[in-house]
């Protein structure tokens, strides 16, 4: 067949991923863009937007100390805990929308913020509640119980290198968890689908403020990496830029155009000049952006400088030519073996106090009912305390946000916290994951507009999860 009259899907489905995959690391490194910002249309006003944010707990949050039964469940929880179980008295209550799942739940004491959103509370009492919470999530090929996972001979497919932080964290970026080699993560591959028909083209719909990352890169698609303060310049993102930065910016130009031509012909250089260009172009825009209104609600933290840029670039969506776009924000330092209990506290203080910014932000500059955000993490950590921590372990809990989200509520099947309960694998209380990743990111992508004709493509495991019940934490 002429590779001119495949059908995309065909492209997408049948493509090396060696040589394709080849292609996307090296678009990634250089940061480059899908065309010319130069050259870019804005959208037509009234148009549908969307925008998906992901932030990475990178490390392997312990959510069993985040989202905590209040009600008989908390029994369990305080002898598997012991010495790491949180005072019931000290969680803050999260009063389920229409009762949800039917238990009683707490969060961490540190996170009013998230606890205000959850209840439609506090700053959210205007907008209602903003914020769910995914129970006992993770990583699966396909569904499994524990006497299928301690059988040798069960048949069962498991995701490759349980408990391993690199393997885990690019399962959940990529949601192929059997190790495949897959170079692609699902966002990349939803950008490989429905970017040419959503956006114009002037900016990529994977926008990264950590860099490199598995989960924006598709077979054909390329990342757009940017800064806490904005565009990504060698010249720096301060404000004020006179007439010696833009003649450095011309030198540059220049320098880089000489430096790789003996490198990779030409068409290397040009890239690599384009992309400086794109940047420009990018600063020129995330600039004219207004945040007077919204900057003062941020505290002065990394993630919560992350999830300023974040909302600044999402209002900026109709100059970058985006009805569809990507965010990707990392915030590590999560693998608490030791010094939990007052580690994780200021920690999570400091995202609750982000994410409450943020959301509000959103509100303030009228795109809240457009974007989605949620949490993600290499995997939960063991009940049972190694003195000072916990270890590394499997199902967790995470947090879904945003105008489209039913907030409130507790989706999925919370686990048995009783130590060698149907839900313990054993090994210290680790969390046999009753919901899996595949359902979660289906939601999001159908809500994104991929059709579901098209969901394999992005999801390559969801077929095994057909009767699998939606979580529906989409209103």
């Amino acid at each position: 067949m002429n590779p001119s009259l495949k059908t995309r899907r065909q492209f997408l489905g049948e493509a090396s991923c060696a040589s394709l995959g080849s292609i996307s690391v090296l678009a990634s490194l250089l940061n480059l863009k899908l065309t010319n910002q130069a050259a870019a249309a804005n959208l037509p006003s009234g148009n549908d937007c969307k925008t998906l944010v992901c932030i990475l707990l990178a490390g392997g949050c312990d959510t069993f100390n985040l989202l905590v039964r209040r009600d008989g469940g908390y029994n369990d929880y305080a002898a598997s805990r012991s010495d790491m179980a949180l005072p019931k008295a000290d969680l803050i209550n999260l009063n389920q929308a229409g009762g949800g799942d039917g238990n009683l739940y707490g969060i961490h004491p540190s996170c009013q913020g998230l606890a205000d959103m959850f209840n439609g509370t506090g700053e959210f009492a205007a907008s209602g509640p903003r914020l769910s919470m995914v129970s006992n999530i993770g990583t699966l090929v396909q569904p499994v119980t524990k006497a299928q996972y301690v059988s040798s001979s069960s048949g069962v497919k498991l995701p490759k290198s349980l408990f391993s932080h690199i393997d885990q964290i690019n399962q959940w970026q990529t949601s192929v968890p059997q190790g495949l080699s897959e170079l692609s993560g699902w966002a990349g591959r939803m950008a490989d689908v429905i970017h040419s028909e959503m956006n114009t083209g002037a900016t990529s719909m994977s926008i990264s403020l950590a860099g490199n990352n598995v989960f924006q890169i598709g077979k054909a698609t390329r990342q757009f990496a940017i800064t806490q303060n904005g565009a990504l310049l060698p010249t720096g993102n301060s404000a004020g830029l006179n007439n010696i930065t833009a003649r450095k910016n011309l030198a540059v130009d220049g320098l880089l155009g000489a430096t790789y031509r003996n490198l990779m012909q030409d068409a290397f250089a040009d890239h690599v000049k384009l992309s400086h260009e794109s940047q420009r172009a990018f600063d020129a825009i995330y600039k004219s952006i207004d945040d007077s209104a919204i900057a003062p609600l941020f505290p002065n933290s990394n993630i919560a400088k992350q999830l300023l840029t974040a909302a600044k670039t999402i209002k900026a969506r109709d100059q970058l030519g985006l009805r569809r776009s990507t965010i990707f924000i990392q915030r590590g330092g999560w693998d608490h073996h030791g010094e939990l209990l007052n580690t994780q506290a200021g920690m999570l203080t400091e995202l609750s106090e982000a994410i409450a910014a943020y959301q509000k932000a959103l509100e303030i500059l009228g795109v809240a009912d457009d974007v989605i955000s949620y949490t993600a993490s290499d995997f939960g950590r063991t009940l049972r305390s190694n003195g000072r921590g916990t270890d590394h372990a499997w199902g967790g809990n995470q947090m879904v946000w945003g105008g489209p989200v039913a907030g409130g509520k507790v989706y999925g099947a919370f686990p048995d916290l009783a130590l060698n309960s149907n839900d313990d694998i054993g090994l210290g209380g680790r969390m046999l994951p009753t919901t899996s990743i595949d359902k979660f990111y289906e939601e999001m992508a159908l809500w994104f507009g991929v059709s579901s004709a098209d969901m394999d493509l992005i999801l390559p495991n969801i077929g095994n999860f057909s009767s699998s019940p939606d979580l529906g934490f989409i209103a």
